[in-house]
């Protein structure tokens, strides 16, 4: 295996929405809901067919890649179906308007590559663009609503990127199925109804009350057959002329122009669309246990920061301790509470940092996954109690060539992070990968609508505080400059090199906890994909613990209060979707039951 990304040699070990989604309408293809209860499905044909698989967040997503995996597309061209269906059926999660994160692994070639998709601030933004005229920081919601939130979508470049090095399909075969669900119309699903009631804000912008409200003000009903006709253009002149039809032309305009005359004007022009551009990057991996998992560099937190708390972790039992006990989520908190401290202080865009003398992508990386340093935190963990403060590490003091004081230069990050997106896995008929996180940052984004699409509020993903303790902070708005995120898709190979998982979930930055506890139970605890899934979670993700509620046992709680920790408990809704691969060559699939997910599994069509 050709991975490209840094190894870190050193380390040791490191009830939802049921849809017949072709569930059982042939012997090549099988489907699990989330109200299979954490059965896995059971594969319908011998590992001598060679099988793909998807799991995603919608039925009407996972239906769309299937077809194309059934009739020999790559996974690639399903990933490409996938989202175009996600953003018209679950809008309040991702879409066109947003951006992405991919992972994709090539099974003949034994390559491992990665997409950034992510959006940039337009070329107008400055380090005060979310100051009030008081120099303090705006509300959330007030900052979110409108086009000062607005990124410059980045999902189609990266997938017409994607399809131009591994897609077998026409680029408008890809996007066929999105269209015409768009222009015959799709049920509305419990979630979307739920969300739709819960923003009221999104009645405030006409696009999108028109579209998601009837006209007396109550959110479309469940199973309302809801069309989108501008959607469907949008597609169909993507599918024409390519990511350059997004870019440029009617569909830029209708972008600049919906977020330049609404609340809080973004100064985004049609330069900064023409201008975007997806970024390759180095995955970045690590070791655990007998497991590497690969995942997202900077300007995406989540790579390093699971591999972190996987790292700090190495070193204890969390098998003998046992899924869901006392010591095992004291141990996970303790691991998170020092991984994110460093992920607060010094993960952003570290590519645009280096241009003003800051870290460096590869200097993040290697110092805060330095063994050593690693090591050293590790042994911060006391397994009996939880420690009363946790600061960032400081990773110069362990490299060969010291970074002169860079590391001390930045503060603390100040940015809210709202849970949403969405996460998709999907494996084609010749084994080639792809794990992909998708956004457009809060539900239902800014709550701007262009062409069809919900717009972004990626930007709220920056610090609303440029300088914190008379310190920069990395994760400032600056032009050019790409949001930070916690979105960690993965893949994850055994010690053969094979691939043996992909996993991936959406929520804000628990994203990192969530995968993290995927990752544990398939690997510490044995389980099935779907019992990792449906485990209870257990997150650390702005500085307090919190675990899923009615997820633990009240004696597990009191314990962990006993250990020191001020743990509450909330409705954690996770959207993990996940696979690790059988001895026998098929597929173990799992789709969180949080949300409307289902997997399916099949061979491809002998014509």
């Amino acid at each position: 295996m050709n991975v490209t990304g840094l190894k870190l040699l050193g380390i040791s070990s490191l009830a939802a929405l049921i849809v017949a989604c072709g569930n059982n309408e042939s012997k090549s293809s099988q489907a699990t809901t989330a109200a299979d209860n954490g059965e896995p499905a059971t594969a319908t044909e011998s590992a001598t067919e060679p099988q793909w698989f998807i799991a995603a967040a919608n039925p009407y997503a996972v239906e769309a890649g299937a077809a194309i995996l059934k009739k020999g597309g790559s996974a690639v061209d399903a990933a490409i179906a996938t989202q175009a269906v996600l953003g018209l059926v679950e809008p309040q999660s991702s879409g066109l308007g947003g951006g992405a994160f991919m992972i994709h692994y090539d099974q003949n070639a034994g390559v491992l590559e990665t997409y950034d998709g992510r959006e940039v601030a337009p070329a107008s933004a400055t380090p005060e663009r979310f100051l009030n005229e008081n120099g303090e920081p705006m509300n959330f919601y007030d900052a979110v609503v409108g086009g000062l939130s607005v990124g410059v979508p980045g999902a189609v470049r990266m997938l017409e990127l994607a399809h131009q090095e591994h897609g077998k399909l026409e680029w408008a075969d890809t996007l066929a199925g999105a269209t015409a669900l768009a222009e015959n119309g799709f049920e509305v699903s419990p979630r979307l109804n739920e969300l739709l009631d819960r923003i009221p804000r999104l009645k405030q912008l006409p696009a999108a009350a028109n579209y998601f409200y009837g006209a007396d003000g109550a959110p479309r009903p469940v199973g309302y057959q809801l069309k989108n006709p501008a959607y469907a253009n949008t597609l169909k002149t993507i599918a024409e002329g390519g990511a350059d039809a997004y870019y440029e032309g009617p569909i830029a305009e209708a972008i600049v122009e919906a977020v330049n005359n609404a609340p809080n004007p973004s100064g985004m022009t049609l330069e900064d669309l023409a201008n975007y551009h997806p970024v390759k990057r180095d995955a970045v991996c690590g070791d655990y246990r007998s497991y590497q998992i690969c995942s997202m560099a900077p300007p995406s937190s989540g790579g390093v920061t699971a591999i972190q708390i996987l790292s700090m972790l190495e070193p204890f039992d969390m098998a003998g301790a046992g899924a869901g006990s006392i010591e095992a989520v004291h141990l996970l908190f303790e691991a998170s509470r020092l991984a994110y401290a460093d992920r607060n202080r010094y993960l952003a865009d570290n590519e645009n940092l280096a241009k003003d003398g800051g870290l460096t992508p590869a200097q993040v990386i290697s110092g805060l996954l330095n063994p050593a340093y690693l090591a050293d935190r590790s042994a911060l963990i006391d397994p009996a109690m939880a420690a009363t403060s946790v600061e960032p590490g400081d990773p110069s003091a362990y490299e060969v060539d010291p970074s002169n004081g860079t590391w001390k230069k930045y503060g603390e990050d100040a940015s809210p992070e709202p849970p949403s997106t969405s996460h998709f896995v999907i494996v084609d008929g010749e084994g080639n990968v792809v794990s992909m996180t998708t956004t457009v940052e809060f539900a239902f984004g800014s709550h701007l609508m262009a062409a069809g699409m919900v717009l972004n509020n990626q930007l709220t993903d920056f610090s609303f505080l440029p300088v914190r303790d008379g310190r920069p902070v990395a994760n400032a708005v600056a032009p050019g400059k790409r949001p930070r995120s916690s979105m960690t898709p993965a893949i994850v190979f055994d010690k053969n090199g094979k691939v043996w998982a992909a996993v991936g979930s959406p929520g804000g930055p628990a994203i990192i906890g969530y995968v993290v506890k995927t990752l544990i139970a398939m690997i510490d605890w044995d389980m099935s994909t779907q019992e990792a899934v449906n485990l209870p979670n257990a997150v650390y993700p702005r500085g307090k613990p919190v675990l899923e509620e009615g997820g633990f046992d009240p004696q597990v709680v009191a314990g962990l209060k006993a250990k020191g920790h001020d743990v509450s408990e909330s409705g954690l809704t996770s959207g993990v979707h996940a696979f690790k691969l059988r001895a026998d060559g098929t597929y173990d699939g799992g789709a969180d039951p949080r949300r409307e997910g289902i997997w399916m599994t099949g061979t491809v069509d002998a014509n």
